[in-house]
């Protein structure tokens, strides 16, 4: 760096000799759940080049830098992994077709559907976002996927029932603490539990979701024990 001199004779700002610049370049843009704002933003996503400098001045190129993801609202920069984390909205949709599916499958593993059990399941699925759901029509929902699939009730979790829960359930299992993925569980409990002890399907069926859910199978054990005693 070069030492100065400002019109005052003071001394001025020193000036860099050598550094670095990078120009960068947006190469795609979207939403996403931004970790330094703390909320859903819009981003772009950016690959730069590195020059050096002399004085402030590019004179000789460094290679290419990123791609990065900057934050439209706070301008920070991020790693590419960022945008694995869904945004706010996502993340409630995804929840909600979880608990959705979860509901579905142990009311298809009960066997009779009884009126409890419909009603439990309706007002665990309305909580959940369906603001609009009802017991008849989970009830019908149920009986659908019965014809379409050929499955029978009451019959240990079969492979097509399985997939439904795998393909609800793994994507949301990453992004949910612990305590998260024990509550999805403990709902679909409530809803076996509501017209009697569970059925060997029932206890498949939610040893299922406990796996889908990355929950041990000595914790799945416990909830589904926990679950079962008035609290």
């Amino acid at each position: 760096m070069l030492p100065g001199r400002g019109r005052n004779g003071s001394a001025a700002r020193p000036v860099r000799l050598l550094g670095t610049r990078t120009a960068w370049t947006a190469v795609g843009d979207g939403e996403f759940f931004c970790p330094g704002c703390g909320g859903d933003r819009n981003y772009q996503r950016l690959t730069g080049r590195r020059r050096f400098t002399l004085l402030g001045v590019p004179v000789a190129p460094r290679g290419d830098t990123g791609p990065v993801v900057e934050c439209a609202a706070c301008r920070r920069h991020f790693g590419t992994d960022v945008l694995d984390h869904p945004t706010t909205t996502r993340f409630s949709a995804m929840l909600r077709d979880a608990v959705h599916t979860v509901a579905l499958a142990v009311l298809a593993a009960g066997g009779s559907c009884s009126r409890t059990s419909l009603e439990t399941a309706a007002a665990t699925v309305r909580a959940a976002g369906f603001d609009d759901c009802t017991e008849d029509q989970l009830g019908a929902l149920v009986e659908a996927l019965a014809a379409d699939t050929g499955r029978v009730y009451g019959r240990p979790c079969g492979t097509g029932l399985a997939i439904e829960l795998h393909e609800a359930l793994d994507p949301l299992a990453p992004h949910l603490a612990p305590a998260g993925r024990e509550s999805i569980l403990l709902q679909g409990a409530r809803i076996a539990l509501a017209d009697g002890p569970y059925t060997p399907a029932e206890r498949d069926a939610l040893a299922t979701v406990g796996a889908a859910l990355t929950i041990c199978t000595d914790d799945v054990t416990r909830l589904l024990a926990a679950a079962r005693t008035p609290s």
